[in-house]
């Protein structure tokens, strides 16, 4: 299968030639073959679909680096609450309902509006995800999936759960799938267990995806337990020993900062989720300073409530700029760099995230006909500020169009949305 993708405005993801007037893009296979200038077209090149993308920006997929995809069957629910109350009191009552085939279908819904609004790689943890990797693996989407160890149902703990379900996904579906550990949080695992899953991890040469330092009161939790904060919990437990995706980051000290630093720990920013649940505000312009990775997540749609980066990436610029008080404290070349070539990064997958020549072919095309967006004298601010989920039009993953002119390929969405509706009746029945 081949891919022409002609007279476009390219915006690579790279941090040098970060936009590209009137180039194309030629893909073979799951590759760009090449990136060039329109003038520089080889006639050799015989694409079996051509794309014009004329009135197009075309980007990397984007990168949702932490997300919970079953959950939008609890979207819409239990609002209004603090983090807590929220978790403990209402969704883990309701996840508890919850049966494999459940997740199945909310992972296939929240599957359809990543697709649909320019997601093409994120990083899962959840339960039953034996059948969220069934739903990821049928959908042509880039995964990394995580497993926990810990049993919520009666807190038991199953590790060698976690190494065969390694087994059986990992760089499974043309390697679109990973198997990272699923460590939920330092407050529902103690230290020897954080220990267990760090050896596990490093048995198996994988990350683990946790949530870290959300809340004021886990922060204050933590302190009071161990006499030190999640961060240096986890660096003394053999956590930071592997790759790691920390989401949330919004309360640290000043020694955080250092160990996430020291360890190259990949902080995933999540400012819907975190704003909804008054969780606060992470201070990432001073992460970057301190050459910490960042990417962006949604979060589960349980706590957002909806799944778009476009909203994220728009929100993380406005909002850090509007605090520091500095419209240069997130460009928006960091805003896009924190959707696409940051989340690659943190989900350890060194072969997407920017358009390039050898690079996988993960990338959209988003529509630029709409009044909202024109005129576009400035590419990546128009990306950021102006653009909406709803202005995607093509989404390529591994070279092959999973969204074509707004529509699935291969997705039955009336069907998806009519089994979520029935099974969230049920659950929060």
């Amino acid at each position: 299968m081949s891919i022409l993708i002609k007279n476009a405005t390219i915006i690579t993801g790279a941090t040098d030639a970060m936009v590209l007037t009137d180039h194309c893009i030629g893909i073979k296979d799951d590759l760009i073959e090449f990136v060039c200038p329109s003038s520089e077209l080889s006639s050799e090149f015989q694409a079996d679909t051509a794309i014009d993308a004329r009135d197009m920006l075309v980007m990397p997929g984007l990168v949702n680096a932490h997300t919970h995809s079953g959950t939008t069957i609890l979207r819409n629910y239990a609002g209004d609450k603090k983090l807590e109350d929220w978790l403990f009191n209402h969704i883990i009552p309701a996840e508890m309902k919850l049966t494999p085939e459940d997740v199945y279908w909310g992972a296939k819904l929240a599957i359809i509006e990543m697709l649909k609004s320019g997601t093409t790689s994120i990083a899962d943890m959840y339960w039953h995800m034996d059948y969220a990797a069934q739903a990821f693996q049928e959908s042509g989407m880039r995964a990394v999936l995580s497993k926990s160890p810990l049993m919520f149902k009666d807190m038991s703990v199953d590790l060698a759960g976690c190494v065969e379900y390694y087994n059986k996904w990992h760089n499974t579906a043309d390697e679109r799938l990973k198997v990272y550990l699923e460590v939920h949080s330092t407050y529902l695992y103690n230290p020897d267990l954080l220990e267990e899953a760090a050896k596990v991890a490093k048995q198996l040469n994988t990350g683990i995806h946790i949530h870290l330092l959300e809340t004021k009161h886990e922060q204050r939790e933590t302190y009071q337990k161990y006499k030190m904060s999640g961060a240096e919990l986890c660096e003394k437990c053999g956590i930071f020993d592997v790759p790691v995706i920390a989401a949330h980051c919004v309360h640290l000290d000043e020694q955080d900062y250092e160990i996430l630093a020291r360890h190259k720990v990949n902080v995933v920013h999540n400012p819907s989720s975190n704003l909804k649940l008054g969780s606060g505000i992470a201070n990432v312009p001073k992460m970057l300073q301190r050459g910490i990775n960042v990417a962006l997540g949604t979060d589960g749609a349980a706590s957002n409530n909806n799944l778009s980066l476009f909203k994220e990436m728009n929100l993380a610029a406005l909002l850090h700029n509007g605090v520091a008080e500095d419209p240069l404290a997130i460009t928006s070349s960091q805003a896009i760099a924190m959707a696409t070539s940051n989340g690659a990064q943190a989900l350890g997958l060194n072969t997407t995230g920017v358009l390039q020549a050898g690079k996988k072919a993960d990338l959209i095309l988003l529509s630029t006909k709409g009044a909202h967006i024109n005129p576009i004298t400035e590419p990546l601010s128009a990306a950021v500020y102006s653009a909406q989920a709803s202005d995607v039009d093509t989404v390529i993953v591994d070279g092959k169009i999973l969204l074509a002119n707004k529509e699935l390929v291969s997705i039955d969405e009336e069907l998806v949305i009519a089994k979520v509706k029935e099974i969230a009746r049920r659950i929060i029945e």
